[in-house]
């Protein structure tokens, strides 16, 4: 019956190059037993089968979910997946998608009424301090039993032999055996539920690719191409043998995107342009430098062995295709062409900064397993649209390894929700604060109601581009997260994730201050361990993880509506914040009440940005917390910028000191006014004595009694606080020399000479009005 089952399913899914899934439900060892039944069964080589998992088994390449990512780009005739001891949602993401046509994807579970209750080790993840695994829910395993009963082209296997049930126990006798068949279970221990056979019509082959009648890259270039879509794709990128172009290629994942965009490189290094590469890393750009050695090769362009996985190949004419990951790219040298891998997976701040380059392509997946990273849609298309670019935009939508209508994708797509998405605009592009309902969305509302969180889930997945599915789990089992929404008309419009952090106790927070790290606790591990303050874990606060409003109705104040709402339900000491820090996401946090207490001095790898911590106190304790970080933060906030953060964006800098919430005491002598005074109003030298100018400066961005013009502000950070040199100064802000530059920092004293300086000051200031 087993094998039955195992042979008919490989033989629907290779008359119809799609893929089929294989359920194997039941103990450990019994079902990993199974699977190799049936890659035995299956014919397959066991050089082209993965097991993604903790043990060691099936005789085939092992691979730790966490390490999932290594199978990206890669193909495999048959994938297990032991899920006994760890189901990670970002690994079946990522896996899936190396299954090829006519192959098998294969999981190996606890029978599913088990399953949902079966504690393993993505559950120790979510059980951050000070909650434990027992608080960990199972309703994503839940989701994953229901999805799999559901969807077409899924086996359902229970597999009874083994310790539990010893069906092959040749002692039972003749009629046991006999009553075994008469109920289904086969001299292999094992149920067939379902055998997941759709019965397809027959599918004719596509017929050959067609190369446009009109190209400029080599023939040899389309012949490369395996598809339709491919051929498009890369007819696209020829755009770029101009300057002041623009490519975006957009597919889901599995189309050859990247593939298309390692032949256009081929051809332009080919023709002899320097054509840099990047993404978020080198595993996302792998396919597309395979491709560009393959074509070189074919070419017979290619200068030395760029070896199997290259960073950098050479050609004969000159050009050059190397590696550089996206945070990097603004250190690299200036190349020809810049093309972009990825780049939903990239921040849109990122972006924006690689429309700097002439010729520049992005290649970008519409619904893959890091999530949409719809910013590129919604908010970097409008930036790419004002750009002097020449945009040139193409779409992939036929499968590469596989035949359109592949159960296995449409079950990852809806189990892990890949394909989610806010409501559509004309459901709630007449909203207003006015018309929305704030609601707490508990986990057990959004698995009973698959709209609800579809769209809950697909908001976080467009507003934020590193949104997973390993969030999904986290958002239906998580025991320290909170969900609140705004709803116009039943839909959901915005969204706010909230973890809950501190309240640990008195020897956790020992070890945190000795350096352990506490998962779960992003800000109060930082407050202990890099800030030296013990006591910061033991108040509880609520941190803001995601904030989204739908791109139909932004700027209508949704976002501070559903801050407040949230605020006035909280239970705890503090409301708090960390983030890539930028101007406009400072001026928004500060205007909704948060204050900067922290800017770390390392740049995110993924982002290339420097994260604020702003804290809104709502208890006494949380008063205390706030007050002695963000004194302490205007103490030191200068002598930062001077050291780690002397590359900070001044506008960053001015935007994070104005945003802190601190009593800032100045206190100068007479001797160091008539310093400053003299420069404000005369002839005095700033070189003489920089401290009390310093001092000055960070006052005045302290307090805001005086509104300063940003220029001003711009200048006194940069100068006084990052402590640049003045040839610097004068070029970073355009000044015509250095004595404009000088003059202009001496207006910009004058105001806060005027607002905080003593009689003698002043006193000095009428020696020059005479």
């Amino acid at each position: 019956m087993f094998a039955d089952a195992v042979d008919a399913l490989l033989a629907e899914a290779r008359a119809t190059n799609e893929r089929r899934l294989l359920v194997l439900r039941g103990g450990h060892d019994a079902t990993l037993d199974a699977a190799a039944d049936a890659l035995d069964r299956a014919g397959v080589d066991r050089s082209n089968a993965s097991l993604v998992g903790h043990r060691d088994a099936l005789g085939c390449e092992r691979i730790d979910p966490h390490h999932s990512a290594e199978l990206l780009g890669t193909t495999r005739d048959v994938v297990v997946v032991d899920c006994h001891d760890e189901t990670r949602p970002n690994a079946l993401g990522r896996v899936a998608g190396a299954v090829d046509g006519g192959g098998l994807l294969v999981l190996c579970t606890p029978g599913f009424d088990d399953w949902p209750g079966h504690d393993d080790r993505f559950d120790e993840g979510l059980a951050v301090p000070p909650f434990e695994t027992a608080d960990v829910t199972g309703r994503f395993r839940e989701r994953l039993a229901d999805t799999l009963r559901a969807h077409r082209g899924v086996a359902l296997v229970d597999v009874v032999r083994g310790e539990a049930t010893a069906v092959e126990d040749t002692t039972r006798g003749e009629a046991t055996a006999a009553e075994d068949v008469d109920a289904g279970v086969d001299t292999q221990g094992v149920v067939v539920e379902d055998d997941g056979l759709t019965h397809p019509a027959p599918r004719l082959a596509s017929g050959s690719v067609e190369f446009p009648a009109e190209h400029a890259f080599p023939a040899a270039a389309y012949e490369a191409c395996l598809t339709g879509d491919q051929v498009d794709a890369v007819h696209a990128f020829e755009a770029l043998r101009e300057a002041d172009t623009a490519v975006v290629a957009e597919a889901n994942r599995g189309r050859g995107k990247s593939s298309a965009a390692g032949i256009a490189a081929a051809c332009l290094a080919a023709a002899g342009d320097d054509v840099l590469v990047t993404a978020p890393e080198y595993r996302n750009a792998r396919e597309a430098f395979r491709r560009a050695r393959s074509l070189l090769d074919a070419l017979d362009e290619l200068t030395g062995d760029p070896g199997e996985n290259p960073r950098s190949i050479e050609t004969a004419a000159g050009g050059r295709i190397w590696f550089e990951r996206a945070p990097d790219v603004a250190d690299a040298d200036d190349p020809d062409v810049l093309l972009v891998d990825e780049a939903a997976a990239l921040p849109v701040r990122l972006l924006e900064a690689f429309l700097d380059y002439s010729r520049v392509a992005f290649t970008t997946t519409v619904h893959g397993y890091e999530g949409a990273g719809r910013g590129f849609d919604v908010r970097f298309r409008d930036r790419l649209a004002e750009s002097d670019h020449a945009a040139t935009d193409v779409t992939l939508t036929d499968p590469i390894r596989y035949a359109a209508g592949d159960p296995v994708e449409a079950w990852v797509f809806h189990a892990l929700l890949l394909d989610a998405r806010p409501p559509v605009d004309p459901l709630v592009e007449d909203t207003a604060v006015a018309s929305v309902e704030h609601r707490r969305v508990t986990p057990a509302d959004l698995a009973a109601d698959e709209n609800l969180l579809r769209e809950c889930f697909g908001l976080l997945v467009y507003a934020h581009y590193r949104t997973e599915p390993d969030d999904l789990a986290r958002l239906l089992d998580a025991p320290n997260l909170t969900l609140h929404a705004l709803t116009h008309d039943d839909h959901v419009v915005a969204v706010n994730l909230l973890a809950r952090e501190g309240g640990l106790d008195a020897d956790l927070r020992a070890s945190m201050y000795t350096g352990s790290r506490v998962k779960g606790n992003m800000l109060p591990d930082v407050l202990t361990s890099q800030l030296r303050d013990e006591d910061a874990a033991e108040p509880v606060g609520e941190r803001v993880m995601r904030i989204a409003a739908h791109h139909a109705c932004r700027s209508r104040g949704l976002g501070s509506h559903l801050l407040g709402a949230v605020r006035d339900t909280l239970d705890c000491d503090w409301y708090g914040v960390g983030y890539g820090a930028t101007p406009d996401l400072l001026s928004f946090w500060r205007e909704n009440g948060f204050s900067t207490v922290h800017l770390s001095t390392t740049r995110n790898d993924s982002s290339g940005e420097y994260s604020a911590l702003m804290l809104d106190p709502l208890t006494e304790k949380g008063e205390a917390l706030h007050d002695r970080h963000a004194e302490w933060f205007a103490r030191r906030v200068s002598d930062v910028l001077a050291d780690a953060l002397t590359d900070l964006d001044p506008d960053v800098a001015r935007a994070a000191i104005a945003a802190c919430d601190a009593d800032h005491s100045l206190s100068l002598t007479d001797a160091d006014w008539r310093v400053v005074a003299g420069a404000a109003y005369g002839s005095a030298m700033y070189a003489v004595d920089p401290r009390p100018f310093r001092e000055l400066a960070l006052h005045g961005l302290v307090d805001d009694a005086v509104r300063l013009d940003p220029d001003a502000q711009r200048l006194l950070v940069a100068k006084l606080l990052q402590l640049r040199a003045w040839d610097e100064v004068v070029e970073d802000f355009d000044y015509h020399s250095r004595g404009t530059a000088m003059r202009a920092l001496g207006e910009a004293l004058v105001p806060l000479v005027a607002a905080f300086g003593t009689e003698a000051a002043r006193a000095e200031r009428e020696r020059y009005a005479e």
